[in-house]
């Protein structure tokens, strides 16, 4: 393992420099859940929660986070996004909504900064959403599953 990229010679915080690399076609898919109670997942999938429509919402949401990412990361690019997709899913044991989130650029860095972020945001909007009716939801098990592009190559996890 190579050290790590944001620490200079003598250890001080920098943003890498990128201008060398050349621009490839990345892309990366982060996955994430919320687990709440069984009311509030049927409360979701009704579409009844009191401040609307769930799961629309935290899609937006996730596609700002993701846009807003290197506002929030001190060290991380601001990149020209090409696409921004957030998707949810549900299940019943635990209750819970999983949310992935695919990035794309073309561009001489990564995107999974971006998908872990679109994620969290998303997921963070659920429970601002939900939380009046259930504040013991847990955001749970947020990471990268698959990247492409660029020198490192491909990630998959599975």
């Amino acid at each position: 393992m190579t050290g790590l990229t944001h620490f200079d010679r003598e250890g001080q915080a920098h943003m890498v420099d990128v201008a060398g690399k050349p621009a490839t076609h990345r892309v990366a898919v982060a996955r994430g859940r919320i687990e709440m109670l069984p009311a509030t997942l049927d409360l979701i999938q009704s579409g009844t929660a009191r401040k609307g429509d769930v799961l629309g919402i935290a899609r937006i949401a996730g596609i700002q986070g993701a846009k807003k990412t290197s506002d929030l990361v001190p060290l991380c690019h601001p990149l020209a996004l090409t696409r921004v997709a957030v998707e949810f899913s549900t299940g019943a044991q635990p209750p819970h909504v999983e949310c992935t989130a695919t990035v794309e650029t073309v561009g001489p860095t990564g995107v999974e900064m971006e998908a872990l972020a679109a994620v969290q945001v998303a997921l963070l909007t659920v429970y601002d959403m939900c939380k009046a009716v259930d504040r013991g939801m847990r955001i749970t098990d947020v990471r990268v599953v698959e990247k492409h592009g660029g020198k490192s190559g491909s990630f998959v996890q599975s």
